[in-house]
């Protein structure tokens, strides 16, 4: 991490900096992309890596322009680091895909906007998809929901892809938007207040066990 900027991660040479921007969903404009490539071009920056957040990644800015690259960027960037919500990626859902069953892009933009800046105990990360097929990769995210053709939406907690992976809980389900919303705040409200420092999502659940969970949320 750099001085210049809490987001900015050291590389392996120990003397360059990568920073990702925050494009919930990976939805981005030409504008916006035209912005990256001229900011990439100015700095030198040798890789631009699409990773599987959904984000982009500026990979080589030389520490000394760090702050100069984010502020030509005039973009918000992504938490990365921090014990906080880091991001939310989404299937297009029914807004242009033949399987979607609702509107994956709709709840995951309301999602970001709630949690957005959030601390936590650990990093939390969310996956949202419009119908069971799960592209968003919602069983394998700390909060995740996925939708079922006229029967709303299925919420999922707990879940992990990382080193230990884990599938997520099934916590409720034939859920509106709405209730998915109340849901996400009440399953992280809780999960901040009783999980231990730096204890996922994952590990949390099967320390203190999904009934006792859902007890405490439904």
């Amino acid at each position: 991490m750099s001085e210049q900027h809490p987001s900015a991660i050291i590389q392996r040479d120990n003397e360059t900096y990568a920073i990702v921007t925050h494009t919930p969903m990976g939805l981005v404009t030409a504008d916006y992309l035209e912005q990256i490539a001229a900011v990439a071009r100015k700095y030198q920056i040798p890789i631009l890596k699409i990773t599987s957040a959904q984000r982009l990644a500026l990979v080589g800015i030389k520490e000394k322009d760090i702050e100069k690259v984010v502020a030509d960027l005039n973009l918000k960037i992504g938490n990365a680091l921090g014990l906080c919500y880091h991001f939310i990626q989404a299937c297009p859902g029914n807004s242009v895909c033949r399987f979607g069953v609702n509107d994956s892009l709709e709840l995951a933009a309301e999602l970001d906007r709630r949690f957005e800046g959030k601390p936590f105990p650990a990093k939390v990360k969310m996956g949202i998809s419009g119908c069971p097929l799960c592209c968003g990769e919602s069983m394998v995210r700390d909060f995740g929901a996925f939708a079922k053709r006229d029967k709303g939406w299925t919420v999922v907690f707990g879940g992990n892809a990382g080193l230990r992976p884990r599938t997520g809980d099934i916590i409720a389900e034939n859920l509106s938007k709405e209730e998915v919303l109340l849901l996400a705040e009440k399953c992280l409200d809780f999960y901040r207040k009783h999980a231990k420092n730096r204890e996922r999502t994952a590990r949390f659940l099967e320390r203190i066990g999904i009934e006792e969970f859902k007890k405490n949320v439904l």
